[in-house]
C-alpha cells in the first residue's frame, strides 16, 4: 500500500511559475511507472508527465517546455515543476504510481491560473 500526498498548488497569474510536490509513503521503489495528472471542471483527466521504468520522460504536447517531471533519489518524492503558465493549465493535479496489479492516487492539489 502507498500513500500519495500533493502539494504546491495555488492561484498564479498567467506567465507565473509554481512547483508541485509528491511524497510517496512509504516510497515509490518499484513503481512500473509514475507521473501527473490533471483534471479541469467537466473534463476528463489526463495525463500531464509520465516515466517508466525505462525513461524517457513522457510530456503532454500542451505543456512541453513548460513542465518538468523530476524526482529525488531517495524514491519518496516527485515534482511537477510549471512555468509560464496558462489559464488553460487550471486543474486539479494528481500524482499517480503504478505496480503491477495497483494503480494509487494522491488527493490532488488545486492550481488557478488567471489571466
Amino acid at each position: 500500500q502507498v500513500q500519495l500526498v500533493e502539494s504546491g498548488g495555488g492561484f498564479v497569474q498567467a506567465g507565473g511559475s509554481l512547483k508541485l510536490s509528491c511524497e510517496a509513503s512509504p516510497n515509490f521503489a518499484g513503481a512500473a511507472s509514475l507521473g501527473w495528472y490533471r483534471q479541469a471542471p467537466g473534463q476528463e483527466r489526463e495525463e500531464v508527465a509520465s516515466i517508466g521504468m525505462q525513461g524517457p520522460i513522457s510530456y503532454a504536447d500542451s505543456v512541453k517546455g513548460r513542465f518538468t517531471l523530476s524526482g529525488e533519489p531517495g524514491k519518496k518524492w516527485l515534482y511537477l515543476t510549471m512555468s509560464n503558465l496558462k489559464p488553460e493549465d487550471t486543474a486539479v493535479y494528481y500524482c499517480n504510481l503504478n505496480f503491477p496489479g495497483a494503480s494509487y492516487w494522491g488527493q490532488g492539489t488545486q492550481v488557478t491560473v488567471s489571466s
